[in-house]
């Protein structure tokens, strides 16, 4: 599969203290990768390398917009940067337009697209309000316009869910999945993995400057032989077969309900016969556990620590 960005190697430090630790990544074309970890994992630093603001010690960093591998071209990238890149004290249409020129778009044609991208996200009545006036969530929206204003190829989008509540996070979610359907290739950076597992191909997950884990996130999933069971039952029947299960780890048990833990090794649709054959069921959950309890261990299983409030 082709690829748009390939990150080889790549390393910083700021006054001895390493950010970046010797990283490799490559973003397939017309995917959505989730770059993710913690706060203070390494990803704003890594991005910030990839879109040349700032230099790293070491490493490679290769684009492929015309089927060759070339440099960064910011007309063919949008990037929706951590920290807010627009003028304050400058009013929302006026800052979109200029970003836009500054991207090689005409002074009406982004305008026009300005406007119904203001439109799209409910804010044209506040096309005219300094941009310092706007909530925090507002802010947020108008960042994103202006990295998507000039329809790039590429979208590199820093902590996009920043300031964002449950119901614009699913909106913009939603704009995402639409933006990857007209071809374009998404570079995610987050710490909400619960967010983004929902939409990303594949995955890179970095704490403390380190790789962790990546690749197809199906595929990684489906390698992880852990299951979150939860089963409802007739209160009169009798699930001690299931504690005996060396497989099992019981979490919760009530009348007519269990729930557990199961690492069976592709067993679990044998499982889930001999609870069918046993048990007078109401109903069944079993689920692979969620990313963020995979990073965790893959971090424990390297003997290395991560603060889970990093995460908040």
């Amino acid at each position: 599969m082709e690829e748009i960005l390939q990150v080889e190697n790549l390393s910083k430090s700021f006054g001895g203290k390493i950010a970046v630790d010797n990283i490799s990544f490559s973003v397939p074309r017309g995917q959505i990768l989730g770059f993710l970890g913690p706060n203070g994992a390494g990803k704003t630093t890594s991005l910030r390398i990839i879109m040349g603001i700032l230099n790293p010690d070491k490493g490679d960093i290769f684009f492929n917009f015309n089927g060759k591998p070339s440099s960064l071209d910011k007309t063919k990238v949008g990037y929706l940067p951590e920290e807010k890149g627009l003028y304050e004290e400058a009013k929302v249409l006026p800052n979109l337009i200029y970003i836009g020129q500054l991207k090689g778009m005409k002074k009406n044609s982004a305008r026009q697209k300005a406007q119904k991208w203001l439109e799209r996200v409910g804010l044209e009545e506040y096309a005219n309000q300094k941009f310092d006036k706007l909530s925090r969530g507002m802010k947020q929206k108008v960042q994103f316009i202006a990295s998507v204003l000039h329809d790039p190829e590429f979208l590199v989008l820093d902590e996009p869910f920043a300031g964002l509540d449950p119901v614009n996070q699913n909106f913009f979610m939603q704009v995402v999945r639409e933006l990857q359907e007209q071809g374009k290739t998404i570079l995610f950076s987050a710490h909400q993995m619960n967010l983004v597992e929902e939409i990303c191909d594949s995955i890179f997950l970095i704490n403390k400057g380190k790789q962790i884990l990546s690749g197809n996130l199906k595929e990684i999933k489906e390698s992880y032989k852990e299951y979150n069971v939860n089963i409802y039952f007739n209160p009169e029947n009798d699930p001690s077969f299931l504690l005996d299960n060396p497989d099992i780890q019981i979490n919760k048990k009530n009348i007519g309900y269990l729930n557990f833990t199961f690492q069976g090794d592709n067993k679990i649709n044998k499982l889930i016969d001999q609870i069918t054959a046993n048990l007078d069921l109401k109903e069944i959950q079993a689920s692979p556990p969620p990313l963020h309890d995979i990073f965790i261990n893959a971090v424990q299983e390297r003997g290395e620590e991560v603060d889970e409030n990093q995460f908040a």
